[in-house]
């Protein structure tokens, strides 16, 4: 199924960039929250999710209405300018909620991403991200070429990828 096929399926949900200044107490609440429950609880993996580099982000929040409940954040990413994480802009923590996988919720995310970033900073501007190596065909339908530098992060394989615009014909 292609990237395209798989986020017709997609939930509709409320989108929001904000700086970490920008957040709402829930707001910052939801997100480590949500952080925490992947990386730590749902990987096994004890590491230092909170790593001083959130003040420098642009955070995208991807919020679905639960009936009786109010928002819950089921989709995250945290955007770099260029010269933060790598020398290119970047997208990290990349993020879709247990129960929302599979529904394509992760193509829309990427996507989402990528075009936050390109409005930010520049529609030519590359994008470089440290995937785990078990997502790299997923990265791959979005143009994201593996640059052959793998690496462990917290115990887990991690391969850096690029996005590169493509030179007008």
């Amino acid at each position: 199924m292609s990237a395209a096929t798989e986020s017709a399926t997609a939930p509709t949900l409320d989108w929001k960039l904000a700086t970490l200044d920008a957040l709402t107490v829930p707001g910052l609440y939801a997100m480590l929250q949500l952080r925490t429950e992947v990386f730590v609880v749902e990987q096994n993996c004890i590491f230092q999710d909170m790593d001083g580099a959130d003040d420098q982000a642009v955070h995208l929040l991807g919020s679905q209405c639960v009936p009786g409940q109010g928002d819950e954040l089921v989709a995250y990413a945290r955007l770099f300018p260029a010269g933060i994480k790598f020398a290119d802009a970047s997208i990290g923590r990349v993020i879709t909620r247990a129960k929302a996988r599979g529904t394509g919720l992760g193509h829309v995310l990427i996507q989402r991403a990528m075009s936050s970033v390109h409005t930010l900073w520049g529609e030519q501007q590359p994008i470089r991200i440290g995937a785990q190596a078990r997502l790299k065909a997923f990265y791959g339908q979005h143009g994201f070429v593996d640059v052959g530098v793998p690496y462990i992060e917290d115990g887990i394989d991690h391969l850096e990828m690029v996005w590169q615009a493509t030179a007008p014909k």
